[in-house]
């Protein structure tokens, strides 16, 4: 099996599993990112106590690389703390700008670099950022 093919593969589970989509009652910070050109409707809710991210998930419509995208970043994010996720979030962005980033920083990403080849493809790029500028926006507050 090639590499695209098991990238596409987990992108598809992803978005078929749900494992994170789902209401979070308790969510501390919630968060809405819309992308009117290809109809993208997500809201990240996180649960933050003392500085961690004890849980997250997301609800709302989506193509398959933002509801995947979002629930990758989930996945990696969940009992980190906030300045591991700024961290996280700065390096998966910079690398969607296609920006050099070390195979070590690639590694911290884990799954998430799936997504690396979305920096050739413009008209997807907001896809695969939607949930990671909801996370930002919920970290900066």
């Amino acid at each position: 099996m090639s590499m695209d093919s098991l990238y596409t593969e987990l992108i598809m589970s992803h978005n078929r599993s749900g494992h994170n989509k789902h209401n979070l009652s308790d969510a501390s910070h919630i968060e809405r990112g819309h992308n009117p050109n290809c109809g993208d409707d997500l809201t990240l809710q996180v649960k933050i106590e003392e500085g961690v991210i004890v849980d997250a998930s997301f609800l709302g419509s989506g193509c398959a690389i933002s509801q995947a995208a979002m629930s990758i970043m989930i996945d990696l994010v969940k009992q980190k703390s906030v300045e591991e996720a700024k961290m996280l979030a700065n390096l998966y962005l910079g690398m969607i700008r296609g920006e050099k980033i070390t195979p070590e920083q690639l590694e911290l990403l884990q799954d998430a670099v799936v997504f690396e080849n979305l920096s050739k493809m413009p008209a997807r790029v907001k896809c695969g950022t939607l949930g990671w500028h909801c996370l930002d926006v919920i970290l900066e507050k």
